[in-house]
């Protein structure tokens, strides 16, 4: 058999360059979507990867047209992937009442959103006719409430773990996966920037493990680590009126330029 093959955007640092580590671990060969390609290669190499097990592609998921060449690419280079896991986000706070903010929005949407889709689109068909691969799509606690000041990131994975939901019911007849990740609080240059408290914080080679062992377990859904899954459970059980007063006075997320 083949040595299998996962492609990962934004996985120049964070998560998605653990999940690299980790799939490279298992033996699989990497596909790596990122702006940022000279920080990938340094990376790779730092890590001992061989160059004959990996390769690079310039991509901004930003751009329909950048991430889906980046997508034929890999498959003619490398062949179809058995994993796509749509990983690159972007994270800044918003205030409705600055203009400025609506292009930040904008944007969130463009990266985490349309960009997910964009991510999956040149791979489907292809994996249809296969009758087999799997879609990961990575979403966040933060898409279960809304969180002040966290306007544009919540919406923007509260409608990645939709759009996954919508994407598993119509891949299911084709035999391919569709898995929805939702990370709690994990150590990684995003969540760095943030001013509050961030329990059950995790590790992001502790991350990739766990989500390497839910994808391999072909899960629909999962909230890594468990414990958030409780609180978030939790929190979306609680009535807007407690769930408002619990949040009161809660520190908002840092908006584009806002000092520390």
């Amino acid at each position: 058999m083949p040595t299998p093959l996962v492609f990962i955007t934004g996985a120049s640092s964070g998560i998605g360059q653990a999940l690299a580590l980790r799939y490279h671990r298992a033996g699989y060969r990497l596909a790596l979507a990122a702006r940022r390609t000279s920080e990938v290669k340094t990376w790779a190499e730092d890590c001992g990867i061989s160059t004959d097990s990996y390769h690079v592609y310039s991509a901004d998921v930003a751009n329909i047209e950048s991430i889906v060449a980046a997508g034929h690419d890999c498959m003619a280079r490398q062949g179809l992937p058995n994993i796509v896991i749509a990983n690159a986000g972007i994270s800044v706070g918003m205030d409705t009442a600055v203009r400025e903010d609506l292009e930040v929005m904008a944007r969130t949407f463009a990266t985490n959103n349309t960009g997910l889709a964009a991510t999956f689109h040149p791979f489907v068909d292809a994996m249809v006719l296969r009758k087999s691969g799997t879609l990961v799509g990575i979403g966040s606690v933060a898409g279960i409430r809304g969180l002040p000041g966290h306007g544009a990131y919540c919406a923007s994975k509260a409608a990645v773990i939709s759009y996954c939901e919508s994407l598993r019911g119509e891949m299911r007849p084709y035999g391919v996966r569709v898995v929805t990740i939702s990370p709690g609080y994990i150590d990684t240059p995003l969540t760095r920037q943030n001013r509050y408290s961030m329990p059950f914080l995790m590790q992001a080679d502790d991350f990739a493990d766990r989500a390497f062992q839910t994808i391999a377990a072909g899960k629909s859904y999962r909230v890594i680590p468990w414990q958030m899954g409780m609180v978030a459970k939790l929190l979306r059980m609680l009535p807007n009126v407690l769930f408002d007063r619990l949040l009161a006075g809660r520190p908002r997320k840092r908006r584009q330029g806002e000092q520390q």
